[in-house]
């Protein structure tokens, strides 16, 4: 018998030898259990490497029967070596420990959610954003996360862009940059127009739906954008984009990194100019930015300063095209004035600092000053010359009391201020506890001057009609926890206050009044739990209250119509969010010989609003949506996303969102106007329960991508939004219509020995030629002696099918 085994032994060895297996794992946090994506991993000895996915997942296939060695190292953490024994398909599990290398992210931890915290939010990686990344504005890059809807006043994703998450306009979603406030202090809105291609220098984005964590700036009412600049670099580089689209679209982009120099500095820049014609007429954009940041890190600190700054000119396109065009003229600009631009330039500076105090206790700290100014130019005909400030001009006998003017709405802008955050985490790993902040300053000046009239009287150019200023001041400071009570069980505190201080003093445009001054104090507090099922399935749920306070337009517009309708002072808003979900993660099945990794997370939310401010489908004189508060209004729905990956030659993610948004005791006014267009009566029509505007039901993405060759990928991507109302009365006959874009994207990549990386990517955009709105608004009047009510809707056409080809080089 003995015998008889050797001999089995020597005939089966050899075919051991030669079998095929399969070695795969994932990298993860030891501290956190978080998957680390873009962890080095090599094969030592084999020649063979790769890097972790965006669940930390990495692969090999092919190995015969031996012994390996993994070599696995991140920045900012030990490497290490695991030894295989292969004789099977293998999955290991690889925890990375934090090493002393310090890379300058308390502050950005701090204002983050992970698995502990029972909030729900979407991690995109550095690799997903520069697949999507062909030069369009950055909420274009993140369409396809779960309940996101995109539009631009151009049409192809280039000049003034929007993005709503779960129904709520940029206005409601916080951002930071590095845990530095981004949104408009006094607007509240970000304009990523004056951030051009900031994409190519993110290394990630957190997308926080619902309230969230705690952050700096203004409150998350609907969703956060925690976008994380480039990281530490070991290696050098350099690269290059350029390339060229439909609609005269050009995007040219350079980049270098000095990588780690003596083991402490390094740094990073870019520069990019983007230009293109648009899809409607005449509204064209000329880009320009640039980035760049050098740091020191050491063993126990860390400090880097970074930079960046954007220059923007695009021709007005937000006048909208109105309904009756829409069939004959889809492009239609009712501007055409040649320099009827807009032209702003902000620069952002930020000094970050971390150290650590205690082997269990770092310190996180920021210095920012935001410095913008700008203008939009504007053609006016048959002016009052009384409105700006001139005297009537005197021909003979004649007195000209009006005149065409050109004239340019300023302003001019400092925020500054410090982000702090000292974060505490216990040997065994069961507490993390953070205490943070913030203090900023916010120093506007408002003003307009006409710089050309037909008759301008005794003025002189650049006459200066009007002036304002406003100062505003935001302190905040919170505290959360999370801490394990077992090992599958953990709970999660967050508490912030929050005070605000805002002032406005001088004349609008209208010569009116509007200083004014209001203070806020808000208490925010948060607790979620998690459980883990299984070592891969965990649920959540959190419920968290948001305050915020009115945007600028909210007070400065009321006190217009104080002047006729005796409309009240906006008041602050409440949100009551509850997140209840369930995260599935997996990996190592197996599908037709090849490694198979699955995602799925199924999350279920309630925002309960309390005096929201809504959009009541109106502008005013610049285009700017006017809100009126809504004592009770809800939104509710659930959220489904998954994704299946089989190794890299097929990738699908999918995602949906089903839900209601409603308003309830609801009163729309009308204005009936007299021949003269006064006001001669309001008509006012009351709704027990009605829908959100700009809200659809149903949103969802999906996206299927294959490598049928290696280097050579292929993808689809395809995006429906439901139906949604331009105001708060959901009729049809003020609507935007459904609609289902199909987006092609190739990629080719090549490394050819004299570089890194030769890549050649084609984005084919509305692949089916869709002609679709994904924006608009809406007004409404009525006429003494006429019973017809008069809707008058302007809608955003989006461009019908268009490409965009782009060279990219790495070195």
């Amino acid at each position: 018998m003995k015998k008889l085994l050797v001999v089995m032994a020597v005939v089966l060895l050899p075919l051991q030898l030669l079998a095929q297996f399969r070695l795969s794992g994932q990298v993860t946090d030891a501290a956190k259990n978080q998957a680390l994506a873009g962890a080095t991993v090599v094969l030592a000895g084999q020649g063979a490497g790769t890097v972790s996915g965006a669940d930390g997942s990495f692969e090999f296939q092919n190995l015969p029967a031996g012994s390996y060695t993994l070599q696995v190292s991140y920045l900012g953490y030990s490497p290490i070596e695991r030894r295989v024994e292969l004789t099977a398909d293998t999955n290991v599990r690889i925890a990375l420990q934090q090493a002393t290398l310090r890379t300058g992210e308390v502050v950005i931890s701090a204002t983050r959610a992970n698995e502990k915290t029972g909030t729900t939010f979407t991690n995109v990686s550095r690799e997903e954003l520069q697949e999507r990344n062909f030069g369009q504005d950055l909420p274009y890059l993140l369409e396809q996360t779960p309940s996101v809807v995109v539009n631009s006043d151009a049409g192809a994703g280039v000049g003034y862009t929007g993005i709503r998450i779960r129904g709520s306009d940029i206005t409601r979603i916080n951002v930071t940059v590095n845990g530095i406030p981004i949104n408009d202090a006094e607007s509240h809105g970000t304009f990523f127009v004056n951030m051009p291609d900031l994409g190519s220098s993110v290394q990630d984005i957190q997308v926080q739906r619902g309230v969230g964590t705690s952050t700096n700036g203004a409150g998350a009412f609907g969703a956060s954008l925690n976008i994380r600049t480039l990281g530490v670099n070991r290696d050098a580089y350099a690269e290059a984009m350029n390339g060229y689209g439909s609609f005269n679209t050009w995007r040219h982009s350079v980049s270098f990194g000095s990588g780690l120099i003596h083991d402490k500095f390094t740094f990073d820049g870019r520069l990019s100019k983007i230009s293109s014609d648009g899809y409607v007429d005449r509204a064209f954009s000329d880009l320009k930015s640039y980035y760049f940041a050098a740091g020191y890190h050491g063993k126990a600190g860390m400090l880097k300063f970074v930079t960046f700054s954007g220059k923007e000119q695009t021709y007005q396109a937000w006048n909208g095209v109105p309904e009756d065009k829409l069939e004959t003229d889809r492009t239609y600009n009712s501007l055409t004035y040649d320099n009827e631009t807009d032209n702003y330039q902000q620069d952002h500076y930020q000094l970050h600092y971390s150290k650590d105090l205690a082997s269990r206790l770092n310190l996180g700290g920021a210095f920012f000053y935001t410095r913008g100014r700008g203008y939009y130019e504007q053609f006016k005909d048959d002016q009052k010359l009384s409105k700006y400030g001139i005297a009537p001009v005197a021909l003979g006998d004649t007195t000209i009391g009006r005149s065409d003017i050109i004239r340019q709405k300023w302003l001019d802008n400092h925020f500054y201020g410090a982000t702090y955050a000292l974060n505490y985490t216990d040997g065994a790993g069961r507490l993390e506890a953070t205490l943070g902040g913030a203090w900023n300053r916010y120093d506007g000046d408002h003003f307009g001057e006409v710089i050309w009239a037909r008759y301008a009287g005794t003025s002189n150019i650049r006459h200066r009609y009007y002036e304002n200023n406003a100062i505003k001041t935001d302190f905040n400071i919170f505290g959360k926890a999370t801490y394990q009570l077992t090992d599958r069980l953990g709970v999660f505190g967050d508490v912030q206050f929050r005070a605000i201080d805002y002032k406005i003093d001088g004349v609008d445009d209208n010569n009116i009044d509007v200083t004014q001054q209001a203070d806020f104090q808000f208490v925010n507090p948060k607790v979620g739990s998690t459980y883990a099922v299984t070592d891969n399935q965990t649920v959540y749920a959190s419920y968290a209250v948001g305050n915020r306070e009115p945007a600028r337009s909210d007070f400065t517009d009321t006190h217009l119509n104080n002047q006729s309708s005796g409309a009240t002072r906006p008041k602050a808003e409440t949100l009551h969010n509850l997140e209840a979900g369930y995260r599935l993660r997996g990996n190592g099945l197996s599908l037709l010989g090849q490694s198979l990794g699955y995602t799925l997370d199924a999350n279920y939310f309630y925002m309960d609003y309390d005096n929201q401010l809504v959009l009541t489908g109106q502008l005013n004189d610049v285009g700017a949506p006017l809100r009126t508060n809504i004592k009770d209004s809800y939104r509710t729905g659930i959220e489904l996303a998954g994704m299946v990956k089989l190794n890299d030659l097929m990738e699908w993610s999918s995602n949906v969102t089903l839900s209601r948004n409603k308003i309830q005791n609801y009163t729309e006014t009308v204005y009936v106007y007299d021949e003269s267009y006064s006001v001669e009566n309001v008509i006012r029509n009351n709704y027990n329960e009605t829908d959100i505007s700009f809200s659809p039901a149903v949103v969802s993405a999906h996206q299927l991508e294959v490598q049928p060759i290696k280097g050579f990928r292929t993808a689809l991507l395809y995006k429906t939004v439901s139906k949604q109302y331009l105001d708060n009365t959901a009729s049809d006959n003020r609507m935007l219509q459904g609609y289902q874009v199909l987006d092609l994207r190739l990629r080719y990549t090549l490394k050819p020995a004299f570089m890194r990386e030769l890549e050649l990517a084609l984005l084919v955009s509305n692949l089916l030629n869709q002609k679709y709105e994904a924006n608009g608004y809406t007004f409404s009047e009525q006429y003494t002696g006429d019973p017809t009510r008069y809707d008058y809707n302007y809608y955003y056409p989006q461009a019908t099918r268009n490409f965009f080809l782009s060279l990219g080089m790495k070195f």
